[in-house]
């Protein structure tokens, strides 16, 4: 599908049955809730999905049954990143092996703490070799070094590197857009600079806070797109102790809780994130209103 029309990716929460497990009926629900409240692409097994603790074998299978649930209402992108340069390639082109699944989102290599020459390295070595479209992924806060501007302008150059998705902040992300080709998608992927990247030109937000918020951030871009900056500035008002809230324990422990809470059941989170307790959930739900 086409990825210009995204402006809203939800980083989807993986929902767990009671037994810890994977549950596809579950997800079924999540995933039409998400899309009938704002949601225009799906990230699966992503961090917010707590990738980390899932095998290759329920990650392949969480992406299978994702697209199948999607059925092409919007695009899916699948986290396929490691620290390995190697087991990334193998892994995305497994992962390519699903139809439907419309890019492939790879995070710079965390532990090894490469350097840039090593990043432009690992990113055009899996780009070259991955029969997937990549988005890159930059987020120093969990992997312990920072892709630098100009880094990312050379791997944009690249015919099979299409977007980014970067947690720097908006002074850097001016830079990117300035830097990367027209059709380069870039996207935050701090909820609390959603508004601030969209006007500095990027493509949107991948969004924890849209499984809670997902109508409220589309109005505040349709604001946007009007001219009408003095309501998208009140949206993000509104949203900005929201997205604090929603991040007030390891994610994705909060905004689950939250879905939870909403009938929407997702279940708990997977060790080493610990569920909120009902107390925490209580507060949590004071805050945000809900």
């Amino acid at each position: 599908m086409d990825l210009k029309k995204a402006e809203i990716i939800t980083a989807m929460v993986t929902p767990f049955a009671e037994d810890g497990g994977v549950s596809y009926t579950r997800l079924e629900k999540l995933i039409d809730y998400l899309l009938d409240n704002g949601t225009q692409g799906i990230l699966v097994s992503g961090t917010t999905g707590e990738a980390p603790t899932l095998t290759e074998k329920e990650k392949l299978e969480l992406v299978a049954k994702s697209v199948e649930l999607v059925a092409g209402r919007v695009p899916v992108i699948a986290g396929t990143g490691s620290n390995s340069t190697r087991a990334t390639i193998e892994y995305t082109n497994k992962v390519a092996e699903i139809e439907g699944v419309d890019a492939a989102l790879v995070v710079v290599p965390y532990y090894n703490k490469p350097d840039q020459a090593g990043m432009v390295a690992h990113f055009t070595d899996v780009a070259d070799k991955s029969r997937l479209p990549l988005f890159i992924y930059n987020v120093p806060g969990r992997t312990g070094v920072t892709m630098e501007v100009e880094t990312i302008a050379e791997l944009a150059q690249h015919p099979n590197i299409i977007g980014l998705k970067d947690c720097t902040g908006n002074v850097n992300l001016s830079r990117i857009v300035s830097v990367t080709p027209d059709d380069f998608l870039v996207y935050t992927g701090e909820d609390a600079d959603a508004l601030a990247a969209k006007t500095l030109g990027a493509q949107g937000v991948i969004s924890v806070v849209s499984h809670l918020y997902g109508n409220k951030l589309n109005d505040m871009f349709a604001a946007v797109e009007d001219g009408e900056y003095k309501k998208a500035g009140e949206l993000m008002r509104y949203l900005t102790p929201k997205v604090a809230d929603v991040f007030s324990a390891p994610s994705p422990s909060p905004v689950k809780a939250a879905l939870n809470y909403l009938g929407v059941e997702v279940g708990g989170c997977r060790l080493p994130i610990l569920p909120l307790s009902a107390e925490e959930t209580r507060k949590l739900v004071k805050k945000l209103g809900i």
